[in-house]
């Protein structure tokens, strides 16, 4: 029996641009479609299970994985993202060796070698102040245990819906506030173009929906956070644009 399940979420007319890995891991293609119409169809074929959920936005499509996964573990993907299969075996691996971890937040290149963070070079716990720029695809959780704490992605949040950024962080720290163990790992898992609406900053847009994120994760502190958070990018965003980020407009 398989012990990981890979989770792409899609649209019905991006299935084709799926680079899926030669693995024997559970491969589950969750779809969405545009025009808002319910419906429910699912076909297996292999290793490959294709699954139309009612809806949009990917937060959304991230519940449906976590409750349609049979394996011990659940890797999230994106239709253009491709994963480096000897680094998904040694994720598995430290999670095996650490059966407290419920979340392990790993690396990505950007499809030309390159990390697309800065990450840090060694294994660190993860907390509110340091989770921030997690990207969906560089998550694995343990199932049963995201389960056991009744934990789901906000669907508030996320591509697909307004405020569509931050489903990934709002995650990570509300697992933190039930006390999940959740672990950054440099393995570096995926790759993934760099073009990526996590690393848009500036507009007004990006800021409101960041600022809402902030909000969402530590409440009444959130202007404090968000001027902690904004006085780091200083130089690249500029004065206005921090005031206006702790402000939230």
């Amino acid at each position: 029996m398989a012990k990981l399940t890979i989770a792409y979420s899609t649209l019905a007319s991006r299935i084709g641009n799926i680079q899926f890995p030669t693995t024997e891991h559970e491969i589950l293609v969750l779809v969405q479609n545009q025009n808002g119409q319910e419906y429910s169809t699912q076909t297996s074929n292999g290793n490959k299970t294709v699954v139309a959920i009612p809806g949009i936005g990917v937060a959304k499509s991230r519940n449906h994985a976590v409750a349609l996964a049979n394996t011990e573990y659940l890797l999230f993907a994106d239709d253009d993202v491709e994963f480096h299969c000897s680094q998904i075996g040694d994720a598995i691996a430290l999670m095996d060796a650490d059966p407290d971890c419920v979340l392990l937040l790993l690396s990505a290149d950007d499809g030309r070698g390159s990390p697309r963070k800065n990450y840090p070079k060694n294994n660190r716990r993860l907390s509110k102040f340091n989770s921030a720029r997690a990207a969906t695809y560089e998550i694995l959780i343990r199932v049963p245990k995201v389960l056991e704490l009744g934990v789901k992605f906000d669907e508030d949040f996320g591509a697909g819906v307004e405020n569509y950024l931050g489903d990934e962080y709002i995650f990570i720290a509300d697992l933190i506030d039930q006390g999940a163990k959740c672990i950054f790992s440099p393995i570096f898992i995926a790759s993934h173009p760099r073009n990526s609406s996590g690393l848009f900053w500036g507009s007004s847009n990006d800021r409101i929906a960041r600022a809402k994120i902030f909000t969402r994760v530590f409440g009444r502190w959130a202007p404090a956070i968000r001027l902690a958070f904004g006085l780091r990018r200083f130089r690249e965003i500029g004065v206005s644009n921090v005031l206006s980020f702790v402000f939230g407009r």
